[in-house]
C-alpha cells in the first residue's frame, strides 16, 4: 500500500503532510525520519488516534 504525501525543507528541518490529511504536519531532520513520521502519522490516523480528523475526498458531480 502506498500514500501519497507532500514534502519540503525548510533551513535544516523537512516539513510534510499524507495528502489525505493535510492539517497533521509532521517533521525530520532527514527525508527518512520524515517518512518515518509519516508513516506512524498515517497509522494512528486511520485507526482513529486522533479525533475529529478533518480528510480530503472526490466527489462526482454532474
Amino acid at each position: 500500500m502506498t500514500v501519497r504525501y507532500v514534502y519540503w525543507q525548510e533551513k535544516d528541518h523537512w516539513l510534510g503532510h499524507l495528502e489525505e490529511f493535510p492539517d497533521y504536519w509532521t517533521q525530520g531532520q532527514t527525508i527518512e525520519e520524515l517518512k518515518d513520521h509519516l508513516r506512524d502519522l498515517f497509522e494512528d490516523l486511520s485507526q482513529d488516534r486522533i479525533p475529529e480528523v478533518r480528510r480530503i475526498a472526490e466527489l462526482e458531480v454532474r
